[in-house]
């Protein structure tokens, strides 16, 4: 096949991020059997080593600047031109932020040509440059890695809104969004049920496809032994919200209450880029802020126990599946667990879920003292990823999906 793939995150290295993670992985599996055309944009703090490196894995690379932050226009009446944009036109300024012109020209003309047989949007930000019309000469494919109006509606819903007032006004053009975006595509793919079924109130007739995130076995293998001891660590970009309204939950609320049991007791936030609100955290002396590391495996290696307490963001959580790569049990919310079978009726116990306090300490507390279950839940943790959550398992996936939508 001949697919041009649209990311206007440059993916690459992998290491970067989930959005990162996700294209990279997806488009390395695709290269070995189809000729991919890779369209992206170039922050500031891209390399030109980088860019050489994921020339390789690629038929053609376009690399088009990115828009600088600081070139949008701020103040309030700047902000509320931006809404009045949203509410007439229906796409929300993020989305705006990364329109490029010049990848609109080429990709209209490339069209015109018949130089693809499939376009992907590799997270839906890109969707602003498909032209609705299109579905009746090109098949169209979106990969949504999160719906954006259900990680604003849980934003709100618990209380973790960085702007309420802002998100409470977005809300229900943010859904109007996904659903007018969302019918321009063949198909829809998504990282979990729970997104499909927010996919499917939207568009009831489309074909929509889960494809969950992969784990590289080969950085993440499984730590040769269990270290024992008090060693808890939350890992991810400490600079996004969800991450942050995380960590200091976790230091703040639950963390207290683990010392109090056990004085021994240690938490790494480890993930780069941590924001003031993370690094006063390391203020704490049983916290360590670490910011970026050379090796986040050996990090999860000599953990005690991983915990994920997301309580925001949607889609499936690579923090998650990369420490039940590693054979490191661990303990997260429902948002951190979304999309795993990990506990219930018939299913093997891979990960302890907790939401409250009370049920983190409850849950960790077992862990420290019980090293029989941490090595049952790091068991079952690492078959289940060498089973179903792979890269190579979700590329052949997406080669399905995508193969099955050339027009005849």
């Amino acid at each position: 096949m001949k697919i041009l793939m649209l990311s206007s995150t440059f993916p690459y290295p992998p290491t970067r991020g989930g959005t990162q993670v996700r294209t990279f992985n997806l488009l390395k599996y695709l290269s070995q059997r189809h000729a991919i055309t890779l369209i992206t944009q170039r922050s500031e703090d891209i390399t030109d080593t980088e860019l050489e490196e994921l020339r390789k894995w690629v038929e053609e690379l376009l690399v088009f600047p990115q828009p600088q932050v600081s070139d949008i226009e701020q103040g309030i009446l700047a902000k509320v031109q931006r809404f009045k944009t949203f509410l007439q036109q229906g796409t929300p300024p993020s989305v705006l932020y990364h329109y490029s012109s010049d990848i609109q020209e080429w990709l209209d003309e490339a069209v015109k040509l018949s130089k693809f047989e499939v376009i992907t949007c590799e997270h839906s930000v890109n969707e602003i440059y498909v032209r609705p019309e299109w579905q009746q000469q090109i098949q169209l494919v979106v990969n949504i890695h999160s719906s954006v109006y259900g990680t604003c509606r849980n934003q709100l819903e618990t209380g973790t809104s960085e702007k309420q007032l802002r998100d409470q006004l977005n809300l229900p053009l943010l859904r109007r969004y996904e659903a007018q975006y969302c019918s321009k595509f063949t198909k829809i793919v998504v990282t979990t049920p729970e997104d499909r079924r927010q996919m499917a109130a939207f568009n009831p007739d489309g074909q929509i496809a889960v494809i969950p995130n992969g784990v590289d076995l080969t950085l993440y293998p499984k730590r040769p032994s269990d270290p024992g001891g008090y060693k808890l660590v939350f890992i991810g970009a400490m600079d996004t919200l969800a991450n942050i309204d995380a960590a200091r939950f976790f230091s703040l609320e639950v963390f207290p209450e683990i010392v109090r049991r056990y004085p021994e007791a240690t938490l790494d936030l480890v993930g780069t880029n941590p924001v003031e609100l993370v690094v006063e955290l390391g203020e704490h002396p049983r916290i360590t802020v670490t910011g970026r590391v050379p090796s986040v495996v050996e990090y999860l290696h000599q953990a005690s126990v991983c915990v994920v307490p997301l309580r925001t963001g949607y889609g499936i959580k690579n923090k998650t599946l990369e420490a039940m790569a590693a054979g490191t049990p661990v303990v997260g919310s429902d948002r951190g667990l979304e999309g795993l079978a990990v506990d219930g009726a018939d299913v093997p116990l891979r990960a302890l879920r907790a939401n409250e306090t009370t049920e983190y300490v409850y849950a960790i507390s077992r862990l420290f003292e019980d090293r029989q279950l941490r090595k049952q839940l790091s068991e079952n943790a690492r078959s289940l990823i060498e089973k179903k959550y792979t890269w190579e398992r979700a590329g052949e996936l997406y080669e399905q999906v995508l193969s099955s939508s050339i027009k005849n």
